[in-house]
């Protein structure tokens, strides 16, 4: 096992989500069945690439974690500090002390250090959200349904945005609650909006309607979740984030990256329901047609959360991998005061979840 040198990072920061910085990437395994060697807060995976971010959210999202006992915590959690002392005990390998970082990243916030609520840690946010995607998926819903589902999924989104939210600078709660009270509203209005619309189109066969109201739930979430990125960011639009050279040093505050940082999470939240919300309605509708289905029309509820839990499960780091959390910006797009700031071409900035 090759040496290590005993890293500085404390233990409380470990489970900072963002080691983007590809300087200190680690490299993608080595061989088949390797391990890279161990570097605390980092991923093991190349975040440079699609791939790379994909399989790291894939690593983050991994609901076995949720089985950690306490005990089990707590030894993770000292075996990274005894990594951080130079003092590992013989025979602890490199595997041994990714899967503890993992563990202790998925469980305890980084900026607190307090455990995350189980329904509301990324590795619960599919098992826990899929029996909501059902719910948002049933046939023919009534409209007491309709706002139902739909506002226990907003509400079941606000928690866990809130829980992983940046808490290395105090945000008023109100914040929240205003992007929440407004993702509620726009999601029930289009949903409810939508299946009216479809409901009067009386010139169109019933089928028709029947398939097209299968499709209503996500541009109800997708422009409820673009609400609520801007309604509970729009302060960063107003004092603009920090953009930094390769080495780190604050060139400066920018909007302009501000806007970049939020248009980009928005376009995540429209392409994570995408999937979710259309591929399952439209197997259902090619299933409906089959003589099996019809002769076991109970099976549609079972095979329905099925296909949204999956394609909960595969569309969380397909979308959340699109952009690096670390996002490239050219020195030309940004104020020119900041222009003036750096004779670098490409600034960086942290652009969120």
């Amino acid at each position: 096992m090759p040496s290590r040198q005993p890293s500085s990072v404390g233990v409380e920061t470990i489970a900072v989500p963002s080691p983007n910085d590809s300087s200190t990437v680690v490299p993608v395994r080595p061989a088949f069945g390797a391990w890279p060697m161990f570097q605390l807060g980092k991923s093991r995976y190349n975040l440079d690439t699609y791939t790379g971010r994909v399989c790291h959210f894939f690593n983050i999202i991994d609901p076995r974690t949720l089985l950690t006992s306490d005990t089990k915590l707590q030894q993770c959690r000292q075996l990274l500090e005894n990594y951080k002392n130079g003092t590992l005990p013989p025979g602890i390998t490199d595997q041994d002390l990714w899967e503890a970082q993992k563990v202790v990243q998925a469980i305890i916030h980084p900026d607190t250090g307090e455990k995350i609520p189980m329904p509301f840690r990324m590795s619960g946010y599919v098992p826990f959200g899929s029996p909501i995607v059902a719910g948002l998926l049933l046939p023919n819903p009534s409209l007491g349904s309709i706002i139902f589902w739909q506002w226990l999924n907003q509400s079941h989104n606000a928690c866990v945005n809130y829980c992983n939210r940046n808490a290395t600078r105090p945000t008023p709660f109100s914040k929240f609650i205003e992007g929440y009270l407004g993702a509620v509203t726009t999601a029930v209005g289009v949903a409810v909006g939508l299946n009216q619309l479809i409901s009067r189109a009386t010139s169109m066969p019933p089928a028709t309607r029947a398939l097209i109201q299968k499709f209503v739930p996500f541009p109800a979430v997708a422009f409820a979740n673009v609400c609520n990125v801007f309604l509970m960011r729009r302060q960063e639009l107003n004092t603009g984030i920090e953009v930094h050279d390769k080495a780190h040093n604050v060139v400066g505050i920018s909007k302009i990256a501000a806007f970049d940082a939020i248009k980009d999470t928005a376009l995540t939240r429209i392409v994570l329901p995408a999937p979710i919300l259309t591929i399952p309605p439209a197997i259902m509708a090619a299933l409906e047609k089959t003589p099996l289905f019809k002769r076991y029309p109970r099976s549609y509820l079972p095979i329905n959360a099925t296909l949204g839990a999956l394609a909960f499960g595969l569309a969380l780091p397909l979308a959340i991998g699109l952009f690096p959390q670390e996002s490239t910006i050219h020195r030309n797009k940004l104020e020119k005061e900041l222009q003036d700031k750096t004779s670098d071409e490409f600034l960086f900035y942290n652009k969120g979840l």
